[in-house]
């Protein structure tokens, strides 16, 4: 059968009774000296008070102060005092003088130290291994931290107990080894499972989930402890459940690329993501605050107030600042009917608008570029056909120069958009190879003969020779060379210089090419490789560019895993640059006559 509790308390207070009825002088004993020991308690005690007060006063260095002190004490209380710090080290002791002072052990851990450090007053009766007797001690607190302790031997309370052991003999000594025999054996047994219980839920609470309670009893202390053991498997399992479906959501919101955002009933925003930040500018600290505070965008803050008014969803499109567009999937959040705030979902479509807008430019680029070719092809064609001009062979000659000058403009206009579309497509595959740089420019310069010598113009190649080669499509490096340099001589001044120059950046080549023409204005130099971007367009159209040789440039340099860049001020010429990777090895191109380094 199980013991309980109960029965077990009701037994030992039971046995306890009797014992104390069987040994009643002891108890009257017992009374007597407790009575004495209160009343030398209570004496030493306002003693100590006084010496409290005077050691605040006089001490200053307790090292130096202390020793004295205690000495003048002692003779004037009868009774032996002790100066101890707050770390338990004794400063000065009426009975220990000398060297000997400062062997003595710490009294951090003497009970009455510590309950005057912790509660203002502290009392307790040992055996003085220094005195070598039982002594009382009280010890109070004074100044910054310090104890002062008075101790005073029992000995006359020792005697009168002396002379009440002899009268109730062996009687009283077989009742008070049973009685604290039982009251031990009873009082472990009952707290020593209460106690670990405690401490197991004390670990508990502070997220020690793997904590258990040993099981030491079948009684109820026993059940209680299963039913703890119990609880806590179940609670480890909710919040590693609850850990991993937060790590799950934590991830999902990191790694979305769209923005969310949750508010309260009253907008105030309780959760955002990463995504969310940078469409918005911000940072996770804007948690807490409300969403007028973040944006002041009138859309916005309308829509959050409908929704959490209408509870009901919404979806709609916001232009933010910087050209950012968003688009919003509003999402009220209920539960059981009450409105607990909205999720808001915000999609990024800057990218779509800006490819949108690209598309309609580029239509609209086209059209226009292939409407001119077409509408004077076919208004000289016309002339031609009606036979106006059958009497005037020289002016219809002069006619069909026109319609075959557009014709190939517009062979060229298709030509380049066909490579650009290509290019932007990744469809275009680059054999790359080790080229010589030197040999590519010169046989560019070498076609361009023609149109040097025509406009007067001094070309300089500068820094190409001994230059390691460069890995590249030979044929697409062909085709920017071309373009940067027919640019440089259609826009060089007669008699101008056009410079081809190249220089080392770690394992990239540099390559330049620059003109003394008409230059570039500031504002235009960040649109220039734009598709049919073209600083003046009838200047442009009048050299015969079609406005995407740069931006073919620009695909070309990029497919091969370099950049391309301008600068330019007005009325000077301009100088544009590529980069490429280094090649250890170029290819073996021979030297092209008629255009040596200078």
């Amino acid at each position: 059968m199980k013991g309980t509790v109960r029965t077990k308390l009701m037994g030992s207070y039971l046995l306890l009774v009797l014992l104390l009825g069987a040994g009643l002088y002891g108890y009257l004993s017992i009374t007597l000296e407790d009575d004495l020991v209160s009343g030398i308690r209570a004496h030493l005690q306002d003693e100590a008070r006084v010496a409290a007060l005077m050691a605040a006063k006089e001490i200053r260095d307790p090292h130096r102060d202390a020793p004295a002190l205690t000495r003048s004490l002692a003779e004037a209380l009868r009774a032996r005092v002790t100066v101890i710090s707050r770390e338990g080290e004794v400063t000065g002791d009426s009975e220990v003088t000398g060297p000997e002072l400062a062997r003595l052990e710490n009294h951090a851990e003497r009970p009455e130290v510590k309950q005057a450090l912790a509660g203002g007053t502290g009392s307790a009766i040992r055996y003085s291994a220094t005195l070598r007797t039982d002594m009382m001690y009280l010890a109070v607190p004074f100044g910054a931290g310090g104890v002062v302790r008075l101790a005073l031997p029992l000995s006359e309370v020792d005697k009168t107990k002396l002379g009440l052991q002899k009268s109730l003999a062996a009687g009283f000594a077989v009742v008070v080894l049973l009685s604290l025999f039982l009251s031990y054996v009873l009082s472990h047994l009952t707290s020593r499972t209460l106690r670990d219980m405690a401490a197991t839920a004390i670990r508990i609470g502070r997220g020690e989930l793997g904590t258990r309670v040993p099981v030491r009893s079948a009684d109820e202390l026993g059940e209680l402890a299963t039913v703890m053991n119990d609880m806590a498997h179940r609670i480890e399992g909710q919040m590693e459940r609850i850990s991993s479906e937060k790590g799950r959501l934590d991830a999902i919101l990191q790694g979305m690329g769209e923005g969310v955002m949750v508010t309260d009933a009253e907008a105030v925003v309780t959760l955002v993501n990463p995504a969310f930040c940078n469409l918005f500018g911000t940072d996770a600290g804007v948690q807490g605050k409300k969403l007028l505070e973040i944006s002041r965008h009138p859309d916005l803050y309308t829509a959050c107030r409908e929704v959490l008014t209408e509870r009901r969803e919404r979806h709609q499109e916001i232009a933010l600042t910087a050209g950012k567009s968003t688009r919003v999937h509003w999402v009220p959040l209920l539960k059981e009917g009450a409105l607990r705030g909205v999720v808001a979902v915000f999609h990024d479509i800057s990218a779509m608008k800006q490819a949108e807008k690209i598309r309609r430019d580029f239509v609209a680029n086209v059209s226009h570029e292939l409407r001119t070719p077409i509408t004077v092809i076919r208004g000289y064609a016309e002339t031609l056909l009606s036979g106006a001009l059958a009497d005037d062979p020289v002016r219809g000659d002069r006619f069909l120069g026109i319609i075959n000058n557009h014709a190939q403009r517009l062979s060229s206009l298709i030509s380049d958009l066909l490579s650009l579309s290509e290019l932007e497509a990744g469809e275009s595959v680059m054999k790359t190879t080790g080229v010589s740089l030197e040999g590519a420019v010169q046989q560019v310069l070498q076609l361009l003969e023609f149109k040097i010598e025509e406009k007067g113009l001094t070309v300089i190649i500068q820094g190409l020779e001994g230059l390691p080669g460069v890995l590249a499509d030979r044929g697409r490096l062909d085709q920017v060379l071309m373009n940067l340099l027919d640019n440089a001589i259609k826009y060089s001044r007669e008699g101008g210089t056009v410079t081809v120059s190249a220089v080392l950046e770690g394992d990239l080549v540099r390559v330049l090419v620059r003109d003394t023409g008409i230059g570039i204005p500031e504002k235009d130099l960040a649109r220039l490789f734009e598709r049919f971007y073209r600083v003046d367009e009838a200047r442009s159209r009048e050299r015969g560019g079609t406005g995407l040789g740069l931006s073919i440039v620009k695909h070309i340099v990029q497919a091969h895993g370099g950049s391309v860049a301008v600068e330019s001020t007005l009325g000077e010429g301009a100088e544009f640059s590529f980069t490429l990777q280094k090649s250890a090895v170029p290819e073996s191109v021979g030297h092209v006559q008629g255009l040596s380094p200078l």
